[in-house]
């Protein structure tokens, strides 16, 4: 779902409380050794997010924010923010001709450039925790 969290916006924090849980604390957040990407060029969204992109050639710029249950992704559209919650189960990140993140049938493709290479510190800590909650909910075999 998303939001624009341009100015505070109870019910978004709300949600995205509810649904990704709190945001990690300060110290928590210097342990963990950040919890937020850089800002990554948008090479593509899906047509449902195509309204959030700048209608001139200007650049779009989004970002990753960590959370215990899942991720924001951010959006700048001008001086507008717009951000999506996506928890970790519904979660898939595809590494090819662009890094993408789909979920709940909607996707946003980061350039590969070196704002990307910047974050792969980052990407890495985000596919460890995917990686860590799908573990919580395994089945186990007979």
């Amino acid at each position: 779902m998303m939001y624009d969290t341009t100015y505070s916006n109870k019910e978004a924090k709300e949600v995205f409380d509810d649904l990704l849980g709190k945001p990690y604390s300060f110290l928590q957040s210097i342990r963990m050794g950040g919890t937020g990407s850089k800002r990554m060029m948008i090479e593509q969204v899906s047509q449902h997010f195509s309204n959030l992109m700048n209608a001139v050639s200007d650049i779009n710029y989004g970002s990753i924010e960590l959370r215990e249950k899942g991720i924001l992704i951010h959006i700048n559209k001008g001086l507008k923010n717009f951000s999506w919650a996506i928890p970790f189960y519904q979660l898939h990140i595809y590494n090819t001709v662009t890094f993408s993140i789909h979920a709940q049938g909607n996707f946003v493709k980061f350039k590969k450039n070196n704002l990307l290479k910047e974050n792969k510190k980052f990407l890495d800590k985000l596919i460890d925790l995917k990686i860590e909650n799908n573990k919580l909910y395994e089945f186990e075999s007979f």
